[in-house]
């Protein structure tokens, strides 16, 4: 025999070897309708349950300003400083003020003493007393009034720090150094990133029955595949009306990472549970317009097979609408699959 037949006989042979060895590294399951929970997605923005806009209640410029975008804070930590010299001259105001009015509380007193010293003597009227007691009573409101005034003037003192109010992240700086700050001006947006919730309006009659407290969800993030398990789920007890729907507040897990206020994500509310085909999401392809599965043939082969896939379920798979039944296997590596279907096409070519 030439060695051109050894050849023509011995590539075929090596092909369907490589080909079946391919389709045996390639992992199946197979699909059958079971019971799933039935959901109702509904798109939702992340929020942060704890987060503070810092606001300045003095005007003044800024001069100093210690943190920006990203940083971590603990609670008590000096963010930014507004100039505190007209804050310090209305404070060095009010001690004069109450230094002045403190004199005249002391002189209107010891004049009251003598007044009614001199009553209990028959040497003045009645009337000088009453004159004195009110000139004694007026300057101790004075008193009063200045004490209070100074008060003021330290709290305005105070409002030039602007101190975190909780231990976090800095999500935003709305100002710059030099710039003036003016009362009511938006300084810096705190949050705090261990406790997030994802907020979403549902149509009122979506949930009808549920607004009981019983209401389950998960939240999907699209972007990452990431799911959660809701660690509690809060209806406001209003609707816009407006659109008719009603605000819902989903509470994410504690401490759960990468989360960031803003970012989009789905919340599944459980509505009942009934009996679908579903696929896991690793195993649909999705090329262009085609969105397929790669189907076992029962010749050790698979076949691509154009499925119409519906909304991914509660548990992370993915419910078919069309395409696939019940009692067949399918490869939950499509990227493999793929190889195996191409290695066996190739080996039957060769074969033939």
């Amino acid at each position: 025999m030439c060695k051109y037949s050894i050849i023509r006989f011995v590539l075929p042979s090596l092909a369907l070897a490589l080909a079946g060895m391919a389709q045996a590294q390639v992992p199946t399951q197979r699909v059958e309708a079971r019971a799933v929970a039935l959901t109702h997605p509904a798109e939702a923005t992340l929020e942060a349950v704890h987060q503070a806009t810092l606001a300045a209640q003095v005007p003044g410029r800024i001069v100093a300003l210690n943190v920006d975008a990203g940083d971590r804070v603990v609670k008590g930590d000096v963010l930014l400083r507004i100039d505190a010299a007209e804050a310090s001259q209305a404070v060095a105001g009010a001690e004069a003020g109450v230094a002045q009015a403190q004199a005249n509380q002391i002189n209107a007193k010891a004049a009251y003493e003598r007044t009614r010293s001199l009553v209990e003597r028959k040497f003045v009227s009645r009337s000088a007393l009453d004159q004195a007691k009110a000139a004694f009573d007026a300057a101790e409101a004075q008193l009063r009034a200045a004490r209070a005034g100074r008060g003021q003037a330290a709290t305005a003192q105070g409002y030039t720090t602007i101190l975190a109010p909780m231990t976090g992240l800095v999500a935003a700086r709305h100002v710059e150094q030099g710039e003036m700050a003016q009362p009511g001006r938006q300084l810096v947006t705190v949050y705090d990133p261990a406790a997030m919730r994802a907020v979403v309006d549902v149509p009122q009659q979506r949930l009808g029955g549920l607004a009981d407290g019983q209401l389950k969800a998960r939240i999907e993030l699209p972007e990452s595949g990431r799911w959660f398990d809701a660690a509690g789920v809060t209806v406001l007890p209003a609707a816009d009306p407006r659109t008719h729907t009603v605000r819902v507040r989903v509470d994410l897990p504690a401490n759960a990472e990468g989360l960031v206020p803003g970012m989009f994500a789905r919340v599944h509310f459980t509505t009942g549970e009934g009996s679908r085909i579903a696929v896991p999401a690793t195993a649909i392809l999705r090329r262009g317009e085609i969105t397929g599965v790669y189907v076992a043939d029962g010749k050790g082969g698979f076949g691509l097979r154009q499925i119409r896939a519906g909304e991914p379920l509660a548990d992370g798979s993915v419910e078919v609408l069309a395409g696939l039944g019940g009692g067949e296997d399918i490869a939950l590596d499509p990227v493999q699959a793929g190889i195996a279907a191409r290695a066996a096409r190739t080996a039957a070519a060769a074969a033939r």
